[in-house]
């Protein structure tokens, strides 16, 4: 697959690169992307959930009231869930939300979601770029000139200036082409790829 290559003035620079089939032309596979994106957001999170049930309470253990003749339920301890300030019964624990998913099933998600943007016309090569120091207007203005919305911008390799001029951008984020995930694709509405970070992609996809 033949792309044209745009300067950031967005403007093409009548060049060319090669986006190999293998990894942007494959039939997507929607129950790939579905079980990558699950994974990836379950990954995230942390778990660390807890709450104190009656067992774990610090308190007196001595019986509040006599077991019969008060007309009311038996009651053996203020650490009951009934009473304000007892325990929690059933409440969360700590636990790991992760899902293991098999690595060509991740490879397909990521190839399928890869495909399924350059089918839609939403990935855009730009020559390799830099800022000399962080400018965060004149990254907007780049992505003004390349139309981009909800952009995902593809390096070859992390850019300190580029990324701290990237960060305060709403709809706006910066990956390396090792770091690509499957939710990030399908999450932009733009795929800016870096001409540089092609053959990155190329070698992270092809050589496996």
């Amino acid at each position: 697959m033949k792309v044209d290559v745009y300067g950031i003035n967005g403007k093409s620079t009548g060049r060319s690169v090669d986006l190999p089939d293998e990894i942007f032309g494959v039939e997507p596979n929607e129950h790939a992307v579905y079980l990558d994106v699950k994974s990836i957001q379950a990954n995230k999170r942390q778990g660390t959930h807890k709450a104190k049930e009656r067992g774990e309470i610090k308190g007196s253990t001595r019986k509040i009231k006599k077991q019969k003749g008060t007309g009311t339920a038996r009651a053996g301890s203020m650490k009951n869930p009934l009473y304000k300030g007892g325990g929690r019964m059933f409440g969360p624990r700590p636990r790991t939300y992760s899902v293991k998913l098999n690595k060509k099933v991740k490879r397909l998600a990521r190839l399928s979601a890869l495909s399924a943007k350059a089918a839609s016309g939403a990935i855009k090569v730009v020559e390799d770029f830099t800022f000399e120091t962080p400018k965060t207007k004149e990254f907007v203005n780049v992505l003004n000139n390349l139309e981009a919305t909800k952009a995902l911008i593809v390096v070859d390799q992390k850019d300190d200036n580029l990324l701290l001029s990237s960060r305060n951008v709403k709809h706006a984020q910066m990956t390396t082409a090792k770091n690509l995930n499957t939710l990030d694709i399908m999450k932009a509405g733009s795929l800016i790829i870096s001409e540089g970070s092609v053959n990155a992609i190329k070698e992270s996809f092809l050589n496996k």
